[in-house]
């Protein structure tokens, strides 16, 4: 009899409504991963944050219809990605911050009664903010069911490569009208604190820009620059606005590749396309362009189809191989 197996796609999550743009960033720093100070304190920094930023992100997502395209977007990707499997496997979606929450999905992954279990995160770089909350919070829920194997990261993944270069190679074909680009490879920003102490999230990204420039085979003016830079702490840069600044002043085309996202969202639709394409034109930039997220490209469904039919349970995150793509994670995971 064939094996059922359940595969589980993790993602951030976002708000539906308007009105649940407050408890949606109450969740998100409300963990532990995020804020690492004592269960009381976060919570009251959880409170007082998502209360301070509730109207300034409501604004932001008013410019793309009032709520977050992330779920539909992952069941998406999940039903492709299950068409792609086939036979016996289901695909599940499950939210960190918002719904379905973790704990809705174990409830559907228990009806679902699978022989075998796959985590797959929707994050292609591994950090202890992203990949490393979602395991634990799964770990923390689903003690009735099978040993999950766990594909930690995936930096270097064939069809995501293809997904980014096919998009870039298109845009420098458009940008050349106004001169050579400057290629910016923009992902999500994270304290310094955290990479020094062992998290391979920034050597993860310079892989996989270095992966993309390999599969491109064109000579071009790259960067690799961060983004989404909140509070007071130092974080890893360059910071994607400088380096269009940078670009103003030079007067070169820009391109931005969000190579550390799978899926379009508020961090995509409004920072970059939005207020990183109006500081471009304030800047002198006079061409800006933005590379698409994979989604549910043939090449990426594909290849994450590889990684869950690889997959073995028992491997974590850790300085062991990456399930499915013969990679390692440098360093110990916190």
């Amino acid at each position: 009899m064939p094996e059922r197996t359940a595969v589980v796609l993790f993602n951030m999550g976002g708000p539906d409504k308007l009105s649940a743009v407050q408890p949606f960033l109450f969740n998100l720093f409300n963990d532990k991963a995020i804020i690492g100070a004592p269960a009381p304190i976060r919570w009251c920094l959880a409170q007082y944050i998502s209360r301070k930023r509730e109207a300034h992100a409501q604004d932001i997502y008013r410019k793309i219809g009032g709520r977050s395209p992330l779920l539909e977007q992952t069941k998406r990707q999940a039903k492709a990605l299950e068409e792609q499997l086939g036979g016996d496997h289901r695909c599940f979606v499950a939210m960190r911050y918002w719904h379905p929450f973790i704990e809705e999905t174990v409830r559907e992954v228990e009806a679902f009664a699978p022989d075998r279990l796959v985590l797959l995160p929707l994050y292609p770089q591994y950090s202890s903010t992203t990949t490393g909350s979602s395991f634990a919070g799964w770990e923390k829920l689903a003690g009735n069911l099978p040993a999950p194997a766990r594909i930690c990261c995936y930096p270097e993944l064939s069809g995501l490569v293809q997904a980014f270069a096919e998009g870039l190679h298109a845009a420098l074909v458009e940008a050349a009208r106004f001169g050579p680009p400057r290629v910016l490879f923009s992902a999500h920003g994270l304290p310094k604190f955290l990479i020094e102490r062992g998290d391979p999230y920034q050597h993860q990204v310079e892989r996989t820009a270095k992966a993309i420039l390999e599969r491109l085979g064109e000579k071009v003016d790259s960067q690799i620059s961060y983004q989404s830079r909140v509070g007071p702490m130092e974080w890893i840069g360059p910071e994607t606005s400088d380096e269009i600044r940078q670009a103003g002043e030079e007067h070169l085309p820009v391109i931005v590749v969000p190579l550390a996202f799978v899926s379009e969202h508020s961090e995509t639709l409004v920072e970059l396309d939005i207020e990183y394409k109006k500081l471009a034109e304030e800047s002198g930039v006079p061409c800006y362009l933005r590379v698409s997220t994979p989604i549910d490209h043939p090449a990426f469904i594909k290849s994450l189809a590889e990684l869950v039919e690889h997959a073995q349970p028992g491997t974590k995150p850790g300085g062991k191989p990456c399930q499915g793509a013969n990679l390692t994670c440098p360093g110990v995971l916190k």
